[in-house]
């Protein structure tokens, strides 16, 4: 068994800007009011460790085995994968999508902070890839679980000709405008995953004040804002 949730920004200690679950130590914030913000979420989904990633919008899937006794965040990875049981691993997010894994037979989770970098490197593939080599993981097992982030109503890419490659071109709504959640879910299913076992939240990060959000900071606070969460346990 697992259980995940998508935390918006709301029921934290946090003001001003970061107001008020944020989750983000290098945004700006008060420590102090991060950690309280952390507390409160492994609260909410139960306890035990939190590991989360400093992420760097890179393809580096990090396992965590039984010698991550305590909270802890790793440095440079963006992806998290464990069959340890009360572990609760923790992605970060204003915009970029956090797409949760888990494995019904094996027992095995895996969290993805997946922004359109993650969608070029195909970061979903390699911590699939990493869950069958390392764990056993067949993907058709795999149920996935896409939160709120950019959606295609507001995922404007006017550079896309340089920034993303082209099997990623048909993807567009509308002249520059991208819909990652189906970017997300077609590379869910190339990687073996069954396409009834995919479940997307359909909430626009950007549209919705619940939420962080860079894209609407960037427009209001010079792109300065807090992160909200999603997390998953084993």
């Amino acid at each position: 068994m697992s259980s995940h949730h998508f935390f918006n920004r709301n029921g934290g200690v946090s003001r001003g800007i970061f107001s008020s679950l944020n989750v983000g130590h290098s945004v700006g914030d008060d420590p102090g009011s991060v950690e309280e913000n952390r507390r409160r979420v492994k609260e909410r989904m139960g306890g035990g460790r939190l590991i989360s990633a400093r992420q760097v919008h890179g393809d580096r899937v990090y396992p965590v085995h039984g010698d991550d006794q305590q909270d802890r965040e790793v440095d440079g990875f963006d992806a998290l994968v464990t069959a340890e049981m009360n572990t609760i691993l923790l992605i970060q997010q204003a915009d970029c999508q956090a797409v949760l894994l888990h494995d019904t037979h094996r027992q095995v989770i895996a969290a993805i902070h997946c922004g359109w970098r993650g969608s070029v490197s195909n970061i979903i593939a390699r911590t699939v890839n990493l869950m069958h080599q390392q764990y056993r993981s067949s993907p058709s097992a795999i149920k996935a679980f896409i939160g709120p982030s950019l959606g295609p109503c507001c995922a404007e890419f006017i550079h896309f000709e340089k920034e993303l490659p082209e099997a990623l071109h048909g993807y567009q709504v509308q002249p520059a405008y991208f819909d990652f959640w189906k970017i997300s879910t077609q590379q869910l299913v190339q990687a073996g995953l069954k396409r009834e076992q995919i479940d997307i939240a359909q909430v626009c990060t950007s549209c919705s004040d619940d939420y962080f959000s860079y894209r609407r900071a960037c427009r209001t606070a010079n792109g300065i804002t807090g992160r909200h969460c999603s997390a998953i346990r084993l």
